[in-house]
């Protein structure tokens, strides 16, 4: 543990913040296929999109709070289902706490997807 820092002018010690978080890029997810049993990893950056089976997710934003409250990593995802041969049809909308994914849960009969973190740049980082 680092030494405490030096008193400032007045004899008042300087807080030491903590080093913030590099900025959200994207989320990182899992996803199952009921089918097979298979858990799969997936990563969409922040208004991309990735395909999962004939799922179509999309991040909206990804949120992680300050340091000093619970952590949980919260995500607004758009999510499509595209079976072959037919139209895209919204199956869910709206936000998925990696705390509690059952919260609000994608409802599909062959796909679970879930959050599971945010993913950060490094500081500094474009």
């Amino acid at each position: 543990m680092p030494p405490p820092p030096p008193p400032a002018a007045g004899g008042v010690a300087v807080p030491v913040l903590p080093a913030t978080p590099g900025r959200v890029v994207g989320v990182v997810l899992q996803g199952l296929d009921k089918v097979t049993a298979r858990i799969s990893t997936i990563e969409v950056p922040l208004d991309g999109t990735a395909t999962f089976g004939t799922l179509t997710i999309r991040v909206r934003k990804c949120v992680i709070p300050p340091p000093d409250e619970k952590p949980e990593a919260s995500a607004f995802l758009e999510i499509a289902d595209t079976p072959p041969g037919q139209p895209a049809v919204a199956v869910f909308s709206g936000w998925m706490f990696a705390s509690s994914p059952a919260l609000s849960a994608l409802e599909h009969p062959v796909y679970d997807v879930w959050v599971t973190a945010c993913k950060t740049a490094a500081p500094g980082s474009p």
